[in-house]
């Protein structure tokens, strides 16, 4: 059993920056792959980034690509996501999940969700 608390979220202007933390409780995190997620009003979830278990083969949405950066600290229990360059359309709740496929990625069954927190650009 894996639990899952996203912080960080809050109001940025476009252009700024934002940096998301993810606790996860149980000794076994280490050998989950772990991804951020989000979804905004009216939208269906969407995939945002995926780190694997050791942290080398980080994947990230198009959209995201460039500006985004997931990352992982298994001796804390947490996962980031540092956001830059922020827009309008990344306006969303975002969402950590966590996978017992080690490797992660976009495709994989996640079976923990974190609560979400909300990320609001403005414009």
């Amino acid at each position: 059993q894996v639990q899952l608390v996203e912080s960080g979220g809050g109001l940025v202007q476009a252009g700024g920056s934002l940096r998301l933390s993810c606790a996860a409780s149980g000794r076994t995190f280490s050998s989950y792959g772990m991804a951020w997620f989000r979804q905004a009003p009216g939208k269906e979830r969407e995939f945002v980034a995926a780190i694997s278990w050791s942290g080398d083969m980080p994947y990230y949405a198009d959209s995201v690509k460039g500006r985004f950066t997931i990352s992982r600290d298994n001796a804390k229990n947490t996962v980031y996501l540092q956001m830059n360059s922020l827009k309008p359309e990344d306006t969303a709740v975002y969402y950590c999940a966590a996978s017992k496929m080690g490797r992660g990625g976009s495709r994989v069954p996640y079976e923990y969700w974190g609560q979400g927190t909300q990320v609001t650009i403005s414009s």
